[in-house]
């Protein structure tokens, strides 16, 4: 069991699937935590939800691919918790197609909310880690940034991006105590793999070595674990959280 009392924790696209899973661990955990997401009305019902467990929680819509929306969703952060000491980078989409038929604009969407919002959000988040010399970030890849596929160039790209930005940020920000770590989930139980078929589902267990989807908790505990202090030697690390999909 993780103890995180105390903590401030900051969690992008925590409205739904793994991301709402992660914000319940950690309030459960005993943090107060911070949520955001692109819809005001699934921020506040999650905000609601969250706080009905004991836990302090601030929320606030933010676009994660704007910039300024990420440095006012942090600087807030600080004023209603009193402080900032993990960050993790879930939110994400996807919009796949084949690179041939793949507009611009689906590639440029992908790549500015899941790469660019990370790394908008990680330096307004570092900003605060630097001056008091510690912190953890933890970033949600893909399995499909380490293997790619078919008709998910743009999400791969950006979930590769991910790994290799997590690992420039361990380099640069470790001599100031502050963590940078990864996990890269497989297929994972949510509302979108739910509405796949038994035909395609029994498809994908072939390749996973445990036969099963991940549950959203074991992806938390995967991220509970890199920003605890049970891992307090590990930075720029990738955790494969996949099932031996990808091995």
């Amino acid at each position: 069991m993780f103890d995180f009392s105390g903590q401030k924790v900051v969690i992008t696209g925590a409205t739904r699937g793994i991301g709402f899973a992660l914000a319940e661990a950690f309030v459960k955990a005993g943090a107060d935590v911070a949520v955001c997401g692109t819809h005001e009305d699934a921020v506040q019902q999650t905000v609601a939800k969250l706080t009905a467990l004991g836990g302090k929680v601030f929320g606030q819509r933010t676009d994660i691919s704007n910039p300024q929306d990420c440095q006012s969703f942090i600087e807030n952060t600080v004023k209603e918790l009193g402080g900032l000491d993990v960050l993790v980078n879930n939110a994400g989409i996807t919009k796949d197609g084949l690179v041939v038929r793949m507009s611009e604009s689906d590639w440029d969407q992908v790549i500015n909310v899941n790469l660019n919002g990370t790394f908008y959000m990680s330096k307004a988040a570092l900003k605060v880690m630097f001056k008091k010399r510690s912190g953890s970030i933890v970033n949600i890849s893909s399995v499909i940034g380490q293997m790619g596929n078919a008709g998910q160039a743009n999400y791969a790209a950006s979930k590769a991006g991910i790994i290799g930005l997590t690992k420039s940020l361990a380099k640069e920000f470790g001599s100031r105590g502050i963590r940078v770590n990864a996990v890269a989930p497989g297929f994972v139980r949510t509302a979108m793999t739910d509405a796949l078929s038994e035909e395609m589902k029994a498809k994908a267990f072939e390749a996973i070595a445990l036969k099963r989807f991940a549950e959203p908790q074991d992806i938390a505990k995967a991220v509970m674990f890199l920003a605890s202090q049970d891992a307090a030697y590990i930075t720029g690390h990738v955790l494969a959280v996949n099932g031996g999909l990808y091995i």
